[in-house]
């Protein structure tokens, strides 16, 4: 007896039906004449024979009729109306035995409003639902998979598990949205898959990775793996608690960026280290320099370490190169516990073109545009994505909370900004295509930036965004309600190259050129700055940070800690790349470890002596970071100084009364008898000499401080006479004022 349609096998057998759990598995059948039956089904191409098996009585097993040579299976239990708890005992052509539930007797698992919200672009938890989760189902354990492909005939998952058979297990079809699932029972951690897609169009069929999968195969392997997330246990309640404070705009937020895999390597192989042992090497060092925050190129699976993570392809998996997630959980975990704030490099600008990703998914340009003026970064050799379709801007707001909830980050650094904002950027003429107004400006790119920031200030207010955009696109850290996009903090790209260009003349030509260290001034509060000195000023033959500096080794040294002291005073937070702090010489390679020898001894010890030093002070007086974005921390006292390369300002509080006073040589020259006017009367501690003799300077100062002078000087009522050290900067702070009270009233 068959009760099934030659047609519906047909479909089943040479893989176009959309809807497997409408054929295979058990199905209640009406004979007619008032009799039913259950017919259970199974398309298993690999398999000789098929036997069904009670599970209440595993005595009673049933030979499964095949219907075909390829390998569709039924069996039919007449006069039955009730679907009985089964397995399938297979026998395989050579002789081999084995047991397996069957994945088409177990019901669908994403309900009709899981796909409503997918499909309106509102289910921002898309990962607990997409991608593969291990789930107990009917009481049975295995793994729920997911995944969207609007545009394909057929999805199969295939591993180990069934040989790589594209065949075997056909995904079922939900709806006009274009999501598929299955849930296979069996499956355990570990198990390695992709999903095969065949398209509707062009003759398509490929294997996929995961969009949503947890965790990678390493590289060159392009598998997807199932893992469980779940059941880290997090020691960072502390941290958490507290976070708000850490990341306030009021906090100091020294940041160090770090390529984990070339931070450090195995000394003798060259291997990579693990994330747990960079977790404990990574935050006792952090934690002695004095840094707030580690800021992470990209940690998101990527296949081509020349990409720097950059070209991201497992955007919900941390690269398996440095372990599992939940070594990654335990680097997160270890660094809270140490008081260290974590930041990700997010990529959400453009993705690879890569076979295995996102591109040409299902056949179709489903998650990057399909016009090249509009879907393609020629220069880059990337793909940029759809920001008007309801489901990619779905996935990428997910993606951003995935990593804050379920990895505990503490800030997005969100990548290439201005990529995304301008429709021409990095094209020629006619390579673009204008918005609906004429315009060059990305209006489905602004909307989506602006969803991002809204929904992550709404689920994690304690969490920072921050932008890398090189233009003067307006109000990027205001928020969206006012027109702006809705970021905490921007780099300001425009301060370095500013000051690089600067520090890098000869120290005879700066005079000619002093409106570099003064201009970032005309708009330093326009924005939330951070200063930056990135991993991109240190490759593609830009040089190290010391070897930018002119001059002898003494004079290189010397520049660099002048120019890391003006950033600290400056306002805005800061960020320095790894490496620059100990003066590495060589341009950073991704492939090899830091130079970590020359940090034992010299200039270079020193120089690391020196950003240690400068941290903890910057982190202990208040007036270098409570008032960062706003007038009210900054006051010019001399930036005409053009002849000598020097420049005085103060720095303020939230309390006015507890200010520094901070006076910067940009020349080789020591200025002795020099004056600078100051707000109050009394005793002006030198807190901080670039020049120190820890530091490998020489040691020209003003002995520990100074006393005013009742000389009126810079538009103030007292002064005091310095001496400056050359390429240095000295830190004065201001002696002790009782506050101000007000008058009672009469």
């Amino acid at each position: 007896m068959k009760t099934v349609l030659d047609g519906e096998i047909d479909a089943i057998v040479f893989a176009y039906h959309g809807a497997p759990l409408d054929v295979l598995g058990p199905h209640v059948k009406d004979l007619g004449a008032g009799r039913q039956a259950v017919a259970i089904r199974a398309f298993r191409p690999l398999e000789a024979q098929v036997w069904v098996v009670a599970k209440d009585d595993p005595t009673q097993s049933t030979a499964m009729q095949k219907l075909n040579d390829v390998g569709f299976f039924e069996a039919v239990f007449a006069d039955s109306a009730e679907i009985f708890p089964y397995y399938l005992h297979l026998v395989g052509h050579d002789g081999s035995e084995v047991d397996i539930e069957d994945p088409y007797a177990y019901p669908l698992q994403l309900t009709e409003f899981d796909l409503h919200l997918l499909g309106e672009g509102t289910h921002f938890r898309t990962y607990e639902k997409l991608g593969a989760h291990l789930r107990t189902v009917a009481g049975v354990q295995g793994v729920h998979f997911a995944v969207w492909a609007p545009n394909a005939e057929r999805v199969s998952v295939k591993g180990n598990f069934n040989q790589w058979d594209g065949r075997t297990h056909p995904l079922q079809l939900r709806g006009q949205l274009g999501v598929w699932e299955l849930f296979v029972p069996g499956l355990v951690q570990g198990e390695v898959y992709k999903y095969e897609i065949k398209s509707r169009y062009m003759g398509f069929t490929g294997d996929k990775s995961d969009p949503y999968g947890v965790y990678a195969e390493r590289r060159p392997n392009t598998g997807s793996v199932v893992f469980d997330i779940e059941h880290y246990e997090w020691g960072d309640d502390d941290w958490a608690a507290n976070r708000r404070q850490h990341n306030a705009l009021t906090a100091p937020m020294s940041i160090y960026e770090v390529h984990l895999g070339s931070w450090q390597r195995a000394p003798e192989t060259n291997d990579f280290l693990n994330y747990r042992d960079l977790a404990h090497k990574l935050a006792a060092y952090v934690k002695k320099l004095g840094y707030t925050h580690i800021e992470l190129l990209p940690v998101a699976e990527h296949p081509f370490d020349g990409s720097w993570g950059y070209q991201v392809v497992g955007y919900f998996a941390p690269t398996s190169r440095f372990g599992t997630p939940t070594d990654f959980m335990y680097f997160v975990d270890h660094l809270h516990q140490n008081g260290i704030g974590v930041i990700l490099d997010w990529v959400p600008a453009h993705f690879p073109k890569d076979s295995h990703g996102l591109a040409y998914f299902d056949g179709t340009h489903l998650y990057e545009h399909a016009d090249p003026r509009r879907g393609e970064h020629a220069q880059w050799g990337t793909n940029i994505f759809n920001f008007g379709r309801n489901e990619v801007r779905n996935f990428l707001i997910s993606n951003a909370l995935y990593w804050l909830d379920k990895y505990h980050i503490d800030g997005l650094r969100v990548d290439a900004v201005a990529s995304m904002l301008y429709l021409d950027y990095g094209r020629e003429g006619g390579d673009w295509l204008p918005n609906q107004y004429g315009g060059r400006e990305n209006l489905e790119a602004v909307d989506f930036i602006r969803r991002f920031n809204e929904q992550v200030h709404k689920e994690f207010p304690d969490v920072l965004t921050m932008a890398e955009e090189s233009t003067s696109w307006p109000l990027v850290t205001r928020p969206g309600y006012v027109g702006g996009l809705g970021f905490d903090l921007k780099w300001n790209m425009g301060w370095m190259h500013d000051m690089l260009d600067y520090m890098e003349m000869d120290a005879v030509f700066r005079r000619f050129h002093h409106h570099s260290i003064t201009f970032s001034l005309m708009y330093a509060f326009s924005e939330n700055f951070i200063l930056p000195f990135s991993h991109d000023e240190v490759v593609h033959l830009k040089k190290a940070m010391v070897t930018k500096m002119p001059g002898d080794d003494w004079q290189r040294f010397a520049s660099l800690r002048a120019l890391y002291a003006y950033m600290y005073t400056h306002p805005g937070k800061k960020l320095l790349f790894m490496g620059g702090e100990f003066g590495q010489w060589h341009e950073w390679d991704h492939d090899h470890s830091l130079d970590w020898h020359l940090a034992e001894s010299g200039l270079h010890k020193q120089l690391q002596q020196f950003v240690a030093d400068l941290n903890h002070l910057y982190q202990s007086e208040p007036a270098m970071h409570q008032v960062d974005f706003s007038w009210e921390g900054f006051e010019w006292i001399n930036f005409h100084d053009i002849d000598k390369s020097i420049i005085a300002f103060e720095r303020r509080a939230a309390d006015s009364n507890q200010r520094l006073v901070v006076v910067c040589n940009f020349a080789p020259v020591p200025r002795s008898g020099y004056r600078v006017g100051v707000p109050f009367a009394g005793f002006y501690t030198e807190v901080f000499n670039s020049d120190a003799v820890p530091y490998g300077g020489s040691n020209v100062g003003n002995n520990g401080g100074v006393p005013s002078d009742p000389i009126a000087w810079d538009k103030r009522p007292h002064s005091v006479l310095l001496t400056i050290p050359p390429l240095g900067v000295v830190i004065l702070k201001t002696p002790a004022q009782e506050p101000v009270i007000s008058a009672p009233d009469a």
